[in-house]
C-alpha cells in the first residue's frame, strides 16, 4: 500500500523537499520525546477524539428518547386496549354521578346497579382521551401500574372496623332515610 506522502508526491501537491522537512521534524520530535522522557501532545488527535466522544453521547441520548418514545407508545397501546375489551356499560342513564377530574366537577348519568358498583369500588372511572370509561378494579389497578393519571375515581370500599369506634355495636338500619 502506497502511504500518503507518496499519493501526495505523485499528485503533485508536496514537493520532496516539504516531505523530506516533515520526516525530519518527526524524527526530532521523536528524539526530544525519547530523551526527556515525555510524549507531545497531538491536539488534531485529541480534537478528533473528543468530537467522536461527543457525537457518540449524542448517538446514546437520542437513542434512548427513541427508546422512551416507543416505549410511552407502547404503553398508552396497552392501556387503551385494556379499556377497549373491560369497558362497562353505564347502563340507561338515569341517575347523576358526580366526580372530580382535576379542579372540574363532572357529571356521569349511570343506572342505579353502575352507581352501587361505582360506590362500592367494584367499578372505577377512567378518562382516556375525552371519553369517560367505566372498568373494573382490577383493569384499573393494571392501568394505573402504567399510567396513574389516567384513573379518575376509585372508591375504597371500607370493610374494616376500627376497634376504637364507640359506635361499633350499633347497626345502621336499612330503612334509614337522611
Amino acid at each position: 500500500m502506497v502511504s500518503l506522502q507518496e499519493q501526495l508526491l505523485k499528485a503533485g501537491l508536496v514537493d520532496k523537499n516539504k516531505a523530506k522537512r516533515a520526516n525530519q521534524d518527526k524524527s526530532k520530535q521523536k528524539k526530544v520525546e525519547r530523551r526527556t522522557g515525555t510524549q507531545s501532545v497531538d491536539e488534531a488527535r485529541l480534537a478528533a477524539l473528543d468530537a467522536q466522544q461527543k457525537n457518540l453521547e449524542r448517538t446514546r441520548e437520542l437513542n434512548a428518547q427513541r427508546v422512551a418514545a416507543a416505549n410511552q407508545k407502547s404503553i398508552a397501546a396497552q392501556i387503551a386496549q385494556m379499556v377497549q375489551q373491560s369497558r362497562q356499560s353505564k347502563g340507561a342513564g338515569e341517575i347523576a354521578y358526580n366526580f372530580t377530574h382535576g379542579k372540574t366537577i363532572e357529571r356521569l348519568y349511570v343506572s342505579a346497579a353502575v352507581r352501587a358498583h361505582l360506590i362500592a369500588g367494584r367499578l372505577v372511572i377512567i378518562r382516556l382521551g375525552d371519553a369517560t370509561e367505566l372498568v373494573p378494579r382490577v383493569v384499573a389497578d393494571k392501568i394505573a401500574e402504567r399510567d396513574p393519571s389516567l384513573v379518575v375515581r376509585v372508591n375504597k370500599a371500607s370493610t374494616e372496623i376500627d376497634e376504637d369506634d364507640p359506635y361499633a355495636a350499633f347497626q345502621i338500619p336499612d330503612d334509614l332515610m337522611w
